[in-house]
């Protein structure tokens, strides 16, 4: 059982830690309305250094939008180091598509769209992390980020430091609660926000963030895995699991390096 106290001190100690070793002056990161980045960008403000809370809409759907600003009203209440910005990047991203060779025949168009809008918020992001010597903090959970890869290369997975990145989504919910992170966060569906409407995370993957908890376990215990003691439901969430993340293990393994041999040089 997570101690969540414990683990809430812990964090904010690291980050603090963290910042001041690398000789930055503080956090940038984005609000997108869902439970991990509205725990980062609270676990970010109780170091006491400035935080910069970037809302960066994208088509968003309005539920998003509202409980983005919820939460940055919230969060502005209680912290005197955090200021917020909202940079709409739909103009962008609509020129950014307008500039791109049509291909509607594309199964993956939509994808690839999508993690074009993740890109352009990484962008931004940079941006403001470069004027303030700033650091931008990941809100990726465990399950994301090292199961099944639900991230967007060099997108969201584009940050300097990951605080969450060791915490089961269930853990995230836990820390919200003991955060008081706003209600509408913490009973929202979790989604990406990538495609405009209000498709959850669960949607896309298949299953539920507990389901796929359970399937993680099981493949990172020691014992063997019985498959047929499992109920059909049980076969089919280690099946999605086991297809995500040997398909998406590129995103969490180093960059290869092509070594030239010897007697080539």
């Amino acid at each position: 059982m997570l101690n969540v106290q414990g683990t809430i001190t812990h964090i904010t100690g690291w980050l603090r830690d963290y910042c001041t070793t690398n000789r930055q002056q503080g956090f940038v990161l984005g609000i997108s309305g869902g439970v991990d980045s509205a725990v980062v960008s609270t676990l970010c403000a109780r170091t006491g250094l400035p935080v910069l809370c970037v809302e960066m809409p994208i088509h968003q759907a309005p539920s998003q939008v509202d409980r983005a600003q919820e939460h940055m009203a919230w969060l502005r209440a209680q912290f005197p180091n955090v200021e917020e910005v909202r940079t709409d990047l739909t103009p962008v991203f609509d020129a950014f598509t307008q500039a791109l060779p049509p291909d509607p025949d594309s199964p993956v168009l939509h994808l690839a769209l999508a993690n074009s809008r993740a890109r352009l918020r990484m962008t931004t992001l940079y941006y403001f992390a470069g004027i303030r010597r700033a650091l931008v903090a990941g809100t990726g959970n465990k399950v994301e980020d090292f199961g099944v890869g639900f991230f967007t290369k060099y997108g969201d997975g584009g940050v300097d430091l990951s605080p969450i990145a060791d915490l089961m989504k269930s853990e995230v919910f836990a820390l919200a609660k003991a955060l008081g992170i706003v209600d509408s966060i913490q009973q929202a569906k979790p989604t990406d926000g990538l495609f405009g409407d209000n498709r959850s995370d669960e949607d896309q993957l298949g299953a539920s963030y507990p389901e796929l908890e359970w399937a993680m376990a099981l493949r990172d215990s020691a014992s063997e895995v019985n498959e047929g003691s499992l109920s059909p439901r049980q076969r089919k969430v280690l099946a999605i699991y086991d297809r995500l993340h040997a398909a998406n293990a590129h995103k969490w393994n180093a960059i290869p390096v092509c070594v030239i041999p010897n007697h080539l040089r």
